[in-house]
């Protein structure tokens, strides 16, 4: 059975694929020009950025992949899903396609795992753009000392495995002002068919718990990137990435300028798309 819950009219694409570690990445390739690759976070997939592809397509070559166990990718339930193995797929996926003058959009985990390649290759990339994302320890962050104690709860697997609850609950209350309606969220649940195909989300969960030493280590590798035009595009509303991440986003990135989004929560891309495209093409175009 095809993905009969897909909004083709939403989704309007053609599907590719890639072949990595015996399984099926998806992703999207719209479009001519100078590359721009989006890559997402959590539990989303390349669909949050559909209404930005569809118009930036006319301009750039947009290209967007789903990660394993995301999106139409392959969701097998043994599977290495950590973050950094994501980096290492989409790595390959870079050097396989000879992506050059790439300009990078990465939002929530799409950053650590997009800007760790930016570090490894810098050669390759000649933009970036954040959108509510982090590259750095949040240990000491009172948010994720809070949140640590759920992360550490036996019942999260439950709640993640039997409930869909990263998609279901997370998702939903991360927004802003621009809510999501029944039938949009639908195309975030559906991904996540039934418990086997939700270890994805989990991972990223259990990444928050054990990963904050390595996304250190990237913040403390970050020169070689650190002067690229970077563009923030912030969504002042997040409940999730709230805006003292930008600030040091700002610090730490001295070419930068930003888009600040006073009504828009944690997935600007898809709240408010109309002014995320602009600010990019504005931004592509200086």
């Amino acid at each position: 059975m095809a993905n009969l819950w897909l909004d083709r009219s939403e989704y309007p694409f053609v599907s590719h694929h890639f072949d990595i570690n015996g399984q099926k990445l998806h992703f999207i390739d719209e479009g001519k020009g100078e590359t721009i690759l989006f890559v997402h976070g959590t539990p989303s997939w390349s669909f949050d950025f559909r209404n930005v592809i569809k118009e930036l397509k006319e301009n750039f070559r947009c290209i967007a992949v789903d990660h394993i166990g995301f999106g139409l990718s392959d969701k097998p339930e043994h599977y290495d899903y950590s973050t950094q193995n994501h980096s290492k797929t989409l790595e390959k996926f870079i050097l396989e396609k000879q992506l050059d003058n790439v300009t990078l959009v990465v939002h929530d985990f799409g950053g650590p795992i997009g800007l760790n390649i930016a570090i490894k290759y810098p050669e390759k990339i000649k933009n970036i753009v954040v959108l509510n994302s982090w590259l750095w320890s949040s240990k000491d962050d009172p948010d994720y000392i809070k949140l640590q104690k759920i992360l550490k709860s036996p019942l999260l697997p439950f709640l993640y495995r039997y409930l869909n609850f990263s998609p279901r609950f997370i998702l939903p209350k991360s927004f802003g002002e621009h809510k999501l309606t029944k039938l949009l969220l639908k195309q975030y649940t559906k991904p996540f068919a039934n418990k086997t195909q939700r270890n994805g989300p989990l991972a990223f969960a259990k990444s928050l718990l054990n990963d904050q030493n390595w996304f250190e280590e990237l913040w403390n590798k970050k020169k070689p990137i650190s002067e690229k035009p970077t563009l923030f595009i912030w969504g002042m509303k997040d409940p999730v990435i709230k805006p003292h991440n930008l600030v040091k986003f700002q610090a730490g990135f001295v070419n930068s300028r930003t888009i600040k989004l006073e009504t828009s929560g944690h997935f600007p891309q898809e709240e408010q798309p109309d002014k995320v495209t602009k600010a990019i093409f504005d931004f592509l175009n200086e």
